[in-house]
């Protein structure tokens, strides 16, 4: 595959004379004058940003951080980035690269998320401002606009920290979500309450080096278009008709088949129309642009629209069999959390296919990503790179690494307002990533116990994490640490959801046609999911519809509602 294009081209990098060693000792100084000539040739190339990486910056910051005063001396208004700040770990491409993705973000993330702060400090003068970052915690508006890098994939995370807590509301713990919107399904692992976390990834072909929570996207979403390729066989995204025109069962002049299509064909998109009526369907349209591919398949519409969901459906299957069924985690151990515009829509085959028997569609499906923003707990990741062996010699400095750590946290906890020392909500985690000396990649290894350094329970926890990940440790093989992490949180205030009001069974407020195989429809009775009270049971065949999405039950299961207004699909075997 080719390489995207390198977001900074070669007439615009710039070199300057300077070496620091590993340990981040000074074996070639860089001199005032170098840094000043520097600046100025920046300056002359006519760019607006500007991003600053040197070989082991991670260990010694002092020349990036006179590069950055030299350039601001010139250039006052420029974006400048910082390796060392951005991004203070060891491997220097990824280090550079998320430095340079930090710098083309500035210029336009600056000044946004200023007039932002700015104009709601009108409007909203007592609110604190939380940006959600990439690891589904909250950051301050003027750190955000500083490191502007750390809200890739900000969105999908805010998703699976709503769904983390629609899950304890339901009391589980263990839980795969699938977050299905208009142009891309995006789906993750929770086990024992806890979001997993990825330190590396690429976006738009781009490394990027930042813990993220650890999602997978696939291009599967309500507008998938569905094509045929060369094969002849029909596939289904990553292509998108996307909101303008969008499908054409929106009535705004698209003519490519897609999954939203599909699904008003079938029935399972109410006829009356979306968003409680304001958005009308047009099923004669969607049913005009899927007849082009039913008379190249010699089948029926519906047969076709189908066979539409069953890809998409597979595809997501696939997405989510790679962040479970390939890291050595059973999904039928699992529920499925269902959310999004069409998560609902689609959960039960998704489900059926990986042998999963529950699914959990929260209160608001197409909203649990702005629930996720209300429950985030303000964040800050700290991090330092050394390579530290476990034995009695690196205990003393790994103890030093950790108090130096703590401190910064200390620091950072003292600008969060309206958090005392002695608070609760103050929280710390200590995370290790380690390694077998002469291993190319580590694991991350997690260490509740800040208050002294326990070689030997490092050790055991390494080697419980290699056991998880590759089948078998050595534990008579040296063990390295690469680097530490703190991560300090100030817990948001918890919300305890309301108990749903038990009345008498809501009645089917209409009925429709839904196909739920390819071969014919079921007179479906449809439900107002506003309506439900608690402990109120619907067995399938039905639908039930709702502002922001709409669930199906299939024949055979039954949905339930919860004391936190949660939906319960129970699938039948």
């Amino acid at each position: 595959a080719d390489h995207p294009a390198p977001l900074v081209p070669r007439k615009r990098r710039f070199e300057v004379r300077e070496r620091l060693g590993a340990e981040g000792e000074v074996l070639v100084a860089l001199d005032v004058a170098a840094a000043e000539a520097v600046a100025e040739s920046v300056r002359s190339s006519g760019a607006s940003a500007c991003a600053v990486c040197l070989l082991f910056a991670f260990r010694n910051n002092s020349h990036e951080r006179l590069l950055g005063a030299a350039l601001k001396a010139v250039l006052p208004e420029m974006s400048v980035s910082l390796s060392s700040e951005v991004h203070p770990e060891f491997r220097e491409y990824e280090r550079f690269s998320t430095t340079v993705l930090n710098a083309y973000l500035q210029p336009v993330m600056a000044p946004y998320i200023a007039a932002l702060s700015t104009k709601l400090a009108y409007v909203a003068t007592n609110a604190r401002i939380g940006i959600n970052q990439s690891n589904g915690g909250l950051m301050a508006a003027d750190t955000a606009a500083r490191y502007p890098v750390r809200t890739v994939l900000s969105g999908p995370a805010a998703g699976i920290v709503g769904a983390a807590s629609a899950a304890c509301s339901a009391g589980r713990s263990d839980m795969i979500t699938l977050d299905m919107g208009g142009t891309s399904a995006d789906v993750c692992l929770i086990r024992n309450g806890e979001v997993g976390l990825s330190l590396s990834r690429e976006v738009a072909g781009f490394p990027v080096r930042l813990p993220m929570v650890d999602i997978n996207t696939v291009g599967a979403g309500g507008g998938s278009v569905a094509w045929f390729d060369r094969d002849g066989l029909m596939k289904v995204g990553p292509e998108s008709a996307g909101a303008d025109p969008g499908p054409a069962c929106y009535g705004r002049g698209g003519e490519k088949p897609t999954v939203s299509d599909a699904n008003a064909v079938l029935g399972r998109l109410s006829p009356d129309g979306l968003l409680g009526g304001a958005m009308q369907l047009d099923v004669e349209a969607a049913r005009a642009v899927i007849s082009p591919s039913a008379r190249r398949l010699d089948m029926s519409i519906e047969r076709t629209a189908h066979g539409i969901i069953s890809i998409v459906v597979a595809n997501m299957v696939r997405a989510i069999r790679m962040v479970s069924v390939e890291r050595g985690h059973d999904p039928r151990e699992f529920g499925l959390m269902a959310f999004g515009g069409a998560g609902p829509l689609h959960a039960t085959e998704v489900a059926r296919a990986l042998g999963m028997r529950e699914i959990i569609v929260p209160k608001d499906p197409g909203l649990l990503c702005a629930r996720g923003l209300l429950v985030a707990d303000r964040r800050e990741e700290f991090v330092r790179s050394r390579r530290l062996l476990l034995d009695s010699a690196g205990r003393e400095k790994l103890a030093w690494v950790v108090e130096a750590l703590t401190r910064e946290a200390e620091d950072w906890f003292s600008t969060q307002a309206a958090v005392p020392s002695d608070s609760s909500a103050r929280q710390t985690k200590l995370s290790y990533d380690m390694r077998y000396v002469g291993q190319n990649f580590e694991l991350r290894v997690g260490d509740d116990g800040l208050s002294t350094v326990d070689v030997e329970r490092l050790r055991g926890l390494f080697f419980a994490a290699h056991d998880a990940s590759y089948g078998f440790h050595n534990a008579g093989d040296p063990v390295e640490i690469v680097n530490v992490r703190l991560t300090a949180e100030v817990i948001a205030e918890r919300c305890d959801e309301e108990a749903g009001i038990a009345t008498d069974p809501s009645i089917p407020t209409t009925h429709r046609l839904v196909f739920f195989d390819p071969e014919r429809g079921v007179d479906s009775p449809v439900y107002q999911r506003a309506d439900l009270g608690l402990g109120q049971t619907i067995e399938g065949p039905a639908a039930i519809d709702q502002l922001d999405a709409t669930t199906i039950v299939h024949p055979g299961d039954r949905a339930t509602v919860d004391r936190a207004g949660n939906l319960i699909l129970e699938l039948s075997a």
